[in-house]
């Protein structure tokens, strides 16, 4: 007696080695059909006796190869046929919308670097191998099925050796579509001055430049690196001055997990995450005396450290010996480079030489970065090795949405059927070539995953390019509150579609009122929200200046606690327009906001002296920085000094007797904790109040003021000690990286649009 069944495996399963996998446990046993990759995902046929076929059922499902996320598998059982003599993988089936899920680009696997290691090897020394368990996926596919010509690697013909590997079921490199090795695969070059070379060579000059003090741009997976020595003062300082980056911390990658934990303290997710071969930046506290050069992360007490994820990287690692300073390849908030033209054009200037290599990359992909927390790992940047994982949805799509996100940190995203797909972080749009790439990613996304949206949805605020380019389009569009899809987001990433009370701080976004918001209570859920509360309202001088001069928001809120005067001799202590800057304060045309981004601006200002900031969020993290050195006590429970109150049916936050502690005080860790726990108390206080009026056990904390663990911490714990469920963001960036994300969930749950 035989059975045969037809099989569709959907999820994550090309580009990961399925189709070898699933020849190997068929021919194990004894069973006859074939599988192929279509534009769906994976479909096989096997015939045999029934009690195998059904194992092999149940090893899709249970044992897939490491990198498959299998989403379903559907099996159709039909009447005995003449099927191939034995199992054989048949040719893709191109047939059809595309609509199968790209596998993330993965570091090096332990077989690989084993290789690369051995002097008896073909591949000893090869910067570019890879196999179907690692390696190069998102950044090089072109178009799906995923097979070797609708890849980036489709000019590279094949050596008799590799091709052998290629045919083998029994190799490693069966169907891998990158397979390459010296012979007949992409060479390294390394160009600096007059200087050209080529392989091994150029391997020793990029080696013997960065250990003599050099500046070099290096091309990685998805994109240009900027690297030096991180020992190296004067060479980290070059790169600042001509990166034109002041202040913002540049990421380290170090070689291995033990030189890992001689500059952070990780715990053991953090361990975990950076080891895993999604390879991302760990942001964890620096260890005194760490043996890089303080100006790799001036005035902070955390570093960013990460493992080498290619085989290039391990090469320049271990002959260097030392670790880099790995940033990404672009002027301050601009994408990262990554076509090699584009890499002379726009890091020639910066650099003193280039290290790159002939495989085209199509899909550029920043690392991605997560901070190691108290016992939680949480996602900030979600990109190279997470994007373009599907996220699942809780529920099922009533339509396939476009979401546009936001303006900083931007992202794109889809959804359809239980699946939302987010793309790679593009960068601030405000910046020409972010924009451009912000394009990119939305036609390519839609055209891997043959989603034609439904209804595009875009932030509230009109003067956002995300926006304008949603409302040009032929498509139906929604808008949705920017704080409302901070907690959708949340919502999302633990698998829920609410109702909850969602806490959303961050730096601001536009509210219905024509104010901008930032320190909001909402009662939401999928569909709908409603505003319950926020922090009382200051006003934004000069708008968009206020945020990068923190001084203008500490004379606002100092002026809120004590008066025009006070407020103004506050200003007077950083600058002299502290007067043009009262004069706006009393205009009724400057824009209130309620943001708590702005409000740690202020007090990063009075306690830190922070009156200018080169970067996002420097301010605020400087602050956390402070606080660090003070034990966070949850004993200590008052609001101290923040009221909290009603105002006709809103609760307010008011911190006006924090400021005056604030301007008394003496700059410090202890002021710094302060303002932290004080904060924290009260906004606990007022959730929990929120929690108990309106029926809600689930308190969501999002919006970028929550990467500050600090805070994080004192919130929830406060919140539970209440017994209120709280959801903090874990896989989702809690930040306008995640924006995307809320809007398409909100999009897709919605009855009618």
């Amino acid at each position: 007696m035989v059975e045969r069944r037809r099989v569709r495996v959907r999820g994550t399963v090309q580009g990961v080695g399925f189709r070898p996998f699933v020849y190997r446990e068929a021919v194990a046993l004894g069973l006859r059909g074939y599988v192929r990759n279509d534009s769906a995902g994976v479909v096989l046929e096997i015939q045999g006796r029934p009690e195998c076929v059904a194992e092999l059922c149940r090893r899709l499902t249970d044992s897939p190869p490491p990198l498959a996320r299998v989403e379903a598998v559907e099996a159709t059982t039909l009447p005995p046929t003449a099927l191939p003599s034995e199992f054989v993988i048949l040719a893709s089936d191109g047939e059809g919308e595309p609509n199968a899920p790209v596998s993330v680009d993965t570091a090096t696997c332990d077989d690989c670097l084993g290789e690369l290691d051995d002097p008896s090897d073909r591949r000893f020394g090869y910067p570019f191998t890879n196999c179907t368990n690692c390696g190069p996926r998102y950044t090089i596919v072109t178009a799906v099925p995923y097979d070797r010509p609708a890849t980036t690697m489709a000019g590279f013909v094949m050596c008799p050796a590799c091709q052998a590997e290629y045919d083998d079921p029994a190799d490693r490199r069966f169907h891998a579509q990158p397979n390459a090795c010296a012979a007949c695969g992409p060479a390294i070059r390394f160009t600096g001055g007059a200087t050209a070379t080529e392989g091994p060579a150029a391997l020793a000059a990029a080696v013997d430049a960065l250990a003599h003090g050099a500046v070099l741009a290096v091309k990685g997976l998805g994109g240009y690196h900027l690297a030096v020595d991180a020992a190296d003062a004067v060479a980290v300082a070059t790169l600042r001055r001509r990166k034109q980056r002041d202040d913002k911390p540049f990421a380290v990658m170090v070689a291995d997990l033990e030189t890992a934990r001689l500059l952070v303290v990780l715990d053991e997710g953090g361990e975990r995450v950076l080891s895993s071969p999604r390879r991302p930046i760990v942001v964890a506290p620096r260890r005194p005396g760490a043996a890089v050069s303080p100006e790799v992360a001036p005035g902070l007490g955390e570093l960013g450290v990460m493992l080498p994820y290619t085989p290039l990287h391990h090469l320049l690692l271990r002959r260097l010996a030392r670790p880099l300073v790995l940033t990404s390849g672009n002027r301050s908030d601009e994408p990262i480079a990554h076509r090699d033209d584009e890499a002379v054009a726009r890091l020639g200037p910066l650099v003193d030489g280039i290290v790159s290599h002939d495989r085209p990359i199509h899909i550029r992909c920043d690392d991605s970065v997560v901070r190691a927390g108290p016992g939680a790992v949480q996602v900030l940047r979600r990109s190279r090795g997470y994007a373009p994982e599907p996220l699942p949805l809780p529920f099922e799509a009533r339509r396939a949405v476009l979401a546009v996100g936001a303006e900083l940190k931007s992202t794109v995203s889809l959804a359809r059927q239980r699946s939302l797909i987010a793309s790679h972080h593009l960068g601030d749009l405000e910046h020409l070539p972010a924009y451009e790439a912000f394009l990119q990613a939305t036609g390519h996304l839609a055209r891997l995953y043959a989603v034609q949206p439904e209804v595009v949805v875009h932030d509230l605020h009109p003067d956002y390019l995300s926006t304008k380019y949603a409302v040009e389009l032929d498509l139906p569009v929604l808008g949705v509150q920017h704080h409302h899809a901070h907690v959708a987001s949340c919502l999302v990433d633990h698998g829920r579609v609410g109702p909850a009370l969602g806490v959303a701080f961050d730096g601001h976004g536009y509210g219905p009122d024509a104010t901008l918001w930032g320190g909001e209570f909402l009662w939401a859920d999928l569909d709908r929200y409603e505003r319950l509360g926020h922090l009382v309202t200051v006003g934004l001088p000069g708008g968009a200046a206020a945020i990068r001069e923190p001084w203008r928001m500490a004379q606002a809120w100092a002026t809120h606690a004590a008066g025009p005067e006070v407020g103004r001799a506050t200003g007077a202590r950083f600058d002299d327009r502290a007067a043009a800057v009262a004069g706006l304060l009393e205009r009724p045309t400057t824009i209130p906001t309620s943001s708590v981004g702005r409000l740690f601006d202020a007090a990063a200002a009075l306690l830190c002296g922070r009156g200018r900031v080169s970067f996002e969020g420097q301010a605020a993290i400087e602050l956390e920085a402070l606080a660090a050195a003070v034990t966070i006590d949850p004993r200590r429970g008052a609001t101290g000094g923040v009221e909290v109150r009603w105002e006709g049916d809103q609760l307010v936050l008011d911190p006006a007797e924090l400021i005056l502690d604030l301007l008394a005080a003496e700059p410090g860790p202890e002021a710094a904790a302060r303002f932290h726990d004080a904060l924290g108390h009260a906004t606990a206080v007022a959730a929990a109040l929120l929690a108990g009026r309106h029926g809600l056990g689930v308190v969501a904390l999002t919006g970028g003021v929550f990467q500050n663990a600090r805070l994080t911490q004192i919130v929830a714990g406060a919140l539970r000690e209440r017994d209120l469920e709280v959801l903090v963001h874990r896989q989702v960036p809690p930040n306008d990286g995640g924006i995307s994300i809320g809007q398409a969930a909100i999009g897709a749950h919605r009855p009618s649009i």
